[in-house]
């Protein structure tokens, strides 16, 4: 499948800053799912600094604007072909070992309904395959939490959003690694973008799911919000412990000023 993208992400100061300074993981890398057909950032008046490869295998670069400053317009498009891989991720270059991922963050961090939700939900699968367990806590976490936005927020943690029983793509994705940290298993937070969800109805915002090790597979996507592993539909941009570590745009100014965020995502299946 070919897929286009258009993302814009728009900031506007109420008063001018005297500078800004960001680093971006924005840019996909190619691997068996995925090939980049064209892909540009670009932010007006941006001068563009160090751009490497980081341990996870995600492309960095940071930019810098100089003052004065009263918006800032980061727009990308693309256009990629992807391929269904069952949601295994192959020929991913990273260097950073699985087990790295079994750490936990203020966001990912077990509480006691959350292990009971993972032990509940490997109840009599002690002896069962590793990928087999991954499906019986992603389907868990999806029947745990309905789908529901404007109830959480960007710091809301997996245990609360558990509690609250409902939440988006970033709270099912966080309870999920909560849970696989029980259960064992390495997991870690995924960002990119989804051209339609379950139901067909296309998708208008960057999306998130959790990616779990499984001994002898590798990585395997999994997103409760939709139900499903990772497909054709998806694009893979970038990872981290949690959503705050993946986040694909840090930044700061220089000069205090309120500012309001604007976000636009179009994914559409392009004309083969």
């Amino acid at each position: 499948m070919r897929l286009t993208v258009r993302h814009v992400t728009h900031y506007r100061f109420a008063a001018p800053v005297r500078g800004a300074v960001q680093s971006h993981r924005l840019i996909p890398a190619d691997c068996e799912g995925q090939t980049i057909l064209d892909w540009r950032v670009e932010v007006e008046g941006a001068l563009w600094g160090a751009a490497f490869r980081d341990g996870a295998g995600d492309q960095v670069r940071t930019m810098v604007l100089r003052g004065p400053v009263s918006e800032i317009e980061v727009a990308i498009t693309g256009e990629v072909e992807t391929t269904d891989t069952a949601g295994v991720l192959r020929g991913h270059r990273e260097a950073v070992p699985p087990l790295a991922y079994r750490r936990t963050t203020r966001l990912t961090r077990p509480d006691k309904p959350i292990a009971e939700l993972a032990r509940a939900a490997l109840e009599g699968r002690e002896d069962a395959a590793d990928l087999d367990r991954a499906h019986a806590l992603a389907a868990a976490v999806a029947r745990a939490i309905a789908y529901a936005p404007g109830e959480t927020h960007a710091s809301t943690t997996a245990a609360e959003a558990l509690a609250q029983g409902a939440g988006v793509c970033q709270d099912h994705a966080q309870v999920l690694i909560a849970a696989a940290s029980v259960a064992g298993l390495p997991a870690r937070y995924v960002t990119g973008y989804l051209n339609a969800t379950e139901d067909g109805t296309p998708h208008e915002a960057s999306h998130a799911w959790a990616e779990l090790h499984v001994e002898g597979l590798g990585w395997v996507g999994f997103d409760p919000a939709n139900k499903c592993c990772t497909n054709e539909h998806y694009i893979r941009v970038g990872s981290g412990l949690d959503a705050e570590d993946a986040a694909p745009i840090r930044g700061v100014t220089r000069g205090g000023a309120d500012e309001v965020l604007e976000v636009t995502v179009a994914v559409e299946a392009a004309q083969q």
